[in-house]
């Protein structure tokens, strides 16, 4: 598998980013090798960030939904010390002992950040005033011939302002085991990114999906 450079040790390259927002939009935007009719029965989630604290999450949120579906998964920290650096053979012989003949990686790209101004907005503002308000003067003293109340109206503007949209971008490579190049690519772009275990999820929501379309999961018959 050619994960020699990236996985000479699990040093994590950076990810500059917090991800403590709701509402994220996701897209993804994937590429096949077509040369290659492999398809996958268990997939090791990797993903190659700084820190643990953003690795465990995003990654167990992944197996889980992977699973959920009926794809056999698992995430690096369950075999691999984040703090060991391995050589490449050692990884491959883990990930062969639990089975795995494939391998996701995530490395960050880097973000992307907009800034967009919401114009002023005006708009008209009205209602009943004056001496006693709704039980007096607007209705008792007009009927009497002296009207104390009486409609106002007025305009009300609220100021313009700026907003700031973040864009986190992500590339994920799937390599399957005996081949030296990616069986898929997926390019990730998330807008104003949530709390990263959300993020995973709906990645891999989209991922799985994908994966579906293009036939690269190879699910067990019934009964084994």
């Amino acid at each position: 598998m050619k994960i020699n450079r990236l996985f000479i040790g699990i040093s994590f390259a950076a990810l500059a980013f917090m991800m403590t927002s709701c509402g994220a939009a996701v897209t993804l935007t994937s590429w096949k090798n077509p040369d290659s009719k492999a398809q996958i029965s268990k997939v090791a989630v990797m993903p190659i960030f700084e820190k643990v604290q953003f690795v465990k999450p995003f990654e167990q949120s992944m197996v889980a939904y992977f699973t959920s579906r009926g794809l056999k998964s698992v995430g690096s920290l369950s075999f691999l010390n984040p703090s060991v650096k391995y050589p490449i053979d050692e990884i491959k012989h883990r990930c062969d002992s639990l089975g795995v003949d494939a391998i996701l990686l995530f490395t960050y790209q880097g973000m992307d950040k907009t800034e967009s101004y919401v114009p002023p907005t005006t708009y008209y503002a009205g209602g009943y005033g004056g001496y006693g308000g709704y039980w007096g003067g607007g209705y008792w003293g007009g009927y009497a011939g002296g009207y104390y109340g009486g409609y106002y109206g007025t305009t009300v503007t609220s100021g313009g302002y700026w907003t700031t949209s973040t864009t986190l971008n992500l590339t994920a490579k799937l390599y399957v085991k005996g081949s030296k190049d990616a069986l898929w690519t997926g390019e990730i772009t998330v807008t104003d990114p949530e709390y990263i275990d959300q993020v995973a999820n709906t990645m891999a929501q989209y991922i799985y999906s994908d994966w579906q379309n293009q036939n690269l999961i190879k699910f067990a018959q019934k009964g084994k």
